[in-house]
């Protein structure tokens, strides 16, 4: 990233001088580059850039925020006199209330170098694994009518220094893999996708094959074609490896970001140290968990990632936290303060969210099941933070019957509330997987993974089709 530390350690002055009691910058340039297939051909290709400086002024309790893509002192200044004017700097009277504890903005406190990573995918190495998706999708079943696929990475490098002393950087590669299939037979068309990635660049295929992915994606939607209407009624329900990590990212996960905690916007305020979920769960939030899409080594406001325990053996210890509700709540910072650019302000958000393994046998809760429903994959979803109620779609389930999957369903509806269905968690599997995507909360979308081992939820509304 092109731009002088000596440039930014003078804006960050410049607020003080206007009477700012903590300042802080956040430099970013990030590079993007897609290859997209589409009927067979290459249909787009596409790259951007995009880089600025966020400059947040704090003044007691009052918080200012502005924006330059100007990387000049002349763009700087003006962000920083933007920011001074909403926090009140220079004679404006900022709300009463607690203060800003800058110390709480000091991160470790130390310079990391940006490294190189490349770009290492040729466009015409890319070209190539879509077409082998494409062809690899088509020849899975006479029924695929169409298929689809994106292959994207992008490169984040970002620059965070404040007052307080902090001053660190980082670069952030990711790479995803998008396929979409279209299945048709006389009895209509169905559409399924797969869509994994990882915080890695071209290493991605390493781990991933193209034609594991083109399979998923086309077996899912076949699947449907056959696929009978789900049946409605409270059912045992056993969301597969991975499958339910984002209906625990939803409906327990926003629930426990402190600025929701703060607000008393959400069910879990206030039950630090109760029972909020059955014994055999235990909840996590990991920013450094390997190469998952919401890895990262120090978060937006440049403190470290962390490993944060939310819920251990069923008891809810603790939430996520950006520096502000941190120091408003008197908490330590957790390193979950994320933005979705350098135009945003950051707030407490989730990373890499998942239940832990337990030890049952993934066959021994089928078949101990009697009757209920198998969720390979969910779709879509709303949740309401203040009760914890949920509905989500499934795009892929089965019917389990006297302790076997038997036939696939679609249109089926999982409606419940967060706590109860932490509550009602009755086993828990052996074995584990995530789920990547994008997070949206307040108008901004961070990358996140979410995650879990298979489980079984003993009872849940099922909204159903089935006459």
């Amino acid at each position: 990233m092109n731009i002088d530390p000596g440039l930014i350690a003078d804006s960050l002055k410049s607020a003080t001088k206007k009477g700012a009691t903590f300042a802080e910058a956040f430099c970013e340039q990030t590079s993007t580059a897609g290859t997209s297939l589409d009927e067979k051909r290459i249909d787009s290709r596409t790259t951007g850039l995009s880089k600025g400086v966020g400059i947040r002024v704090v003044n007691n309790s009052r918080v200012g925020y502005a924006y330059t893509s100007t990387f000049t002192p002349e763009g700087l200044e003006s962000a920083v006199e933007a920011a001074c004017a909403s926090a009140g700097v220079g004679g404006a009277i900022s709300p009463s209330g607690k203060g800003i504890d800058a110390n709480l903005f000091k991160g470790d406190n130390r310079s990391v170098p940006l490294e190189s990573d490349e770009f290492r995918d040729p466009a015409g190495v890319t070209a190539e694994r879509l077409r082998e998706i494409d062809e690899v999708a088509r020849s899975y079943h006479s029924s695929i009518a169409q298929a689809s696929a994106t292959i994207a990475q992008s490169q984040r490098e970002v620059l965070i220094m404040n007052t307080a002393g902090v001053n660190v950087s980082d670069t952030q590669t990711r790479t995803r893999c998008v396929v979409q299939t279209i299945a048709k037979n006389l009895d209509g068309i169905q559409s399924a996708h797969e869509a994994p990635g990882r915080s890695v660049g071209s290493e991605f295929f390493d781990v991933f094959s193209v034609d594991e992915i083109a399979k998923i994606a086309a077996q899912r939607s076949v699947t449907l074609l056959d696929a009978k209407p789900a049946p409605s009624g409270n059912l045992s329900v056993i969301l597969k490896k991975g499958a339910g990590g984002v209906l625990f990212h939803e409906a327990c996960g926003h629930g426990l970001e402190a600025d929701h905690i703060d607000k008393a916007q959400s069910v879990f305020a206030g039950k630090v140290g109760k029972q909020v979920a059955s014994q055999l769960v235990t909840l996590i939030d990991d920013g450094t968990m390997g190469d998952e899409w919401g890895t990262y080594r120090f978060d937006d406001e440049g403190n470290p990632s962390n490993r944060n325990i939310l819920i251990e053996n069923g008891i809810l210890k603790d939430y996520m936290y950006d520096v502000i509700r941190s120091t408003k709540l008197g908490h330590d910072v957790s390193g979950n303060g994320r933005r979705e650019t350098y135009e945003f302000v950051p707030m407490a958000r989730m990373t890499n969210t998942y239940l832990e393994s337990g030890t049952s046998e993934v066959d021994d809760i089928i078949s101990s099941t009697q009757y209920g429903i198998y969720c390979v994959a969910l779709g879509g979803g709303q949740v309401d933070t203040v009760t914890g109620e949920y509905v989500f779609g499934v795009t892929e389930g089965y019917m389990v019957e006297n302790g076997k999957i038997t036939y696939p369903i679609r249109g089926a509806t999982l409606i419940g509330n967060g706590l109860q269905t932490m509550l009602d968690i009755d086993a828990v599997g052996n074995d584990f997987d995530t789920w990547t995507g994008t997070c949206g909360k307040n108008g901004q979308g961070v990358p996140v993974s979410a995650g879990q081992p298979t489980l079984r939820v003993s009872s849940m509304t099922v909204g159903g089709t089935a006459a």
